[in-house]
């Protein structure tokens, strides 16, 4: 089963039948990553009266509540509304789900960050989506404690030189793309949603459906295995509507093949 997207007027496909997950999971058995301090997800059998939800307890049916923090618990996909006053949720925000999306590996080795140059340096042409995969690129991040060990992040002009770019989707295996302690400032945030400053004006207080960035979303907690090639991608975003600024989410990706041999000099679009 095919779909089938153009770039620059180049024909190509990719294979539904053939899906790369990209998320981290949580919960009893899975891969459960923790950043901020923020406590583990908890899955708890319902108890109403009589009623227990386990079935090994002697219930009927199985039935657990979640307690969980997207931000620190799982991959999620987060929205402007994370760093605004006003109440702003990712099902107002993100209203499709299939994207062209450029794979790009980058090794943070030597600083523990991405820099403006190492942006730079990539050979991006319009894109709607960059997924950033770090390296060294252990399978331990799956399972990764990052509370107080000195996650990597973005430097904030690296995000402003992706938003100049017009990226709407960036996603990344990092907890969060603004470092640990930053004493509140979240800069690289307020760049990639071309909002002013914290650290100068105070807090934005909303943004209009009307501004450009107001579609643009953030994917933190990601792992892209050393076997999927850097390259051209199409992304699916599938995601719980919840009614909040950031939900685990599943970012699903799938190879695109263009119908000629290069497309080298090709924009995506």
């Amino acid at each position: 089963m095919r779909i089938n997207h153009s770039i620059q007027g180049i024909e190509g496909w990719a294979d539904l039948l053939c899906p790369i997950d990209i998320s981290l999971s949580m919960g009893p058995g899975g891969d459960n990553p923790r950043a901020f301090f923020i406590d583990p997800a908890k899955f708890d059998a319902i108890r109403v009266g009589d009623f227990v939800g386990r079935v090994s307890e002697g219930g009927s049916a199985n039935c657990e509540i979640l307690t969980l923090c997207a931000h620190g618990n799982v991959t999620h996909t987060e929205c402007v509304g994370h760093i605004t006053e006003e109440r702003i949720v990712l099902p107002d925000v993100l209203k499709q789900f299939w994207f062209s999306a450029q794979l790009v590996s980058i090794d943070i080795s030597s600083r523990g960050c991405i820099s403006l140059a190492d942006i730079e340096s990539l050979q991006m042409g319009e894109i709607e989506s960059v997924i950033f995969r770090s390296l060294p690129n252990r399978n331990e991040k799956k399972h990764m404690d990052w509370s107080g060990n000195s996650a990597p992040y973005f430097e904030p002009e690296a995000l402003a030189y992706l938003r100049d770019l017009r990226v709407v989707h960036m996603l990344t295996d990092f907890p969060s793309v603004d470092p640990e302690e930053d004493d509140g400032r979240l800069a690289a945030h307020h760049e990639w949603w071309g909002l002013p400053q914290r650290s100068q004006v105070g807090n934005t207080v909303k943004m209009d459906e009307g501004h450009p960035r107001f579609s643009s979303t953030i994917t933190e907690l990601i792992f892209v295995p050393d076997s999927v090639e850097d390259g051209i991608y199409m992304l699916n975003f599938q995601v719980p509507n919840l009614m909040t600024d950031a939900v685990p989410s599943r970012p699903v990706i799938y190879k695109w093949n263009a119908l000629v041999h290069t497309i080298a000099n090709a924009k995506i679009s």
